[in-house]
């Protein structure tokens, strides 16, 4: 049997450009069968339902009695690191504020490739606006985040702040 010696980290890149690939593929399908349905909107409900399941995850490791902004922003962190983006925690004034810095990104590129970039940002802010949301009617508590720099509005990093009042 002939078999390819593909370093791990090769195989993690290559199965991660597939799951965005995939994203596109996907996008592509609901819109051939949906015509009437605006691309906008699929993006958006897609990066709802992925919200609703991030939620679901990040409630497994977020401890209420500590600061919930860090925990949060570690959390989107970790997501993003785990598919192989430029991302990091930077700690906010206090334990009331924490952000979320992407120094470069592949769905960005993908965006760009495809002439999507208006799909970009606001799918990603969807998805962030449904997990606080729901990690916030879960835990009865008021995390607000924004999206204060963002690579497809021109800034070089996309980042997103954090925080309680």
């Amino acid at each position: 049997m002939f078999e390819l010696e593909i370093p791990i980290e090769k195989k993690f890149n290559m199965l991660s450009q597939i799951q965005r690939a995939s994203h596109f593929e996907w996008l592509r399908a609901a819109k051939e069968l949906c015509p009437d349905v605006s691309e906008m909107d699929l993006v958006l409900k897609f990066w709802e339902i992925v919200g609703h399941d991030t939620a679901k995850g990040y409630l497994k490791h977020i401890d209420p009695d500590k600061s919930l902004p860090r925990q949060i922003a570690e959390n989107f962190v970790f997501s993003s690191q785990s598919m192989g983006e430029d991302a990091e925690l930077i700690e906010g004034k206090d334990e009331k504020e924490a952000f979320a810095q992407h120094v470069g990104c592949p769905w960005f590129e993908w965006h760009q490739r495809l002439d999507k970039l208006d799909q970009d940002q606001a799918g990603c802010d969807k998805w962030l606006e449904t997990f606080v949301a729901d990690i916030n009617k879960e835990l009865g508590t008021n995390v607000k985040w924004k999206t204060v720099k963002s690579i497809p509005n021109g800034d070089e990093v996309c980042l997103r702040r954090f925080w309680v009042d």
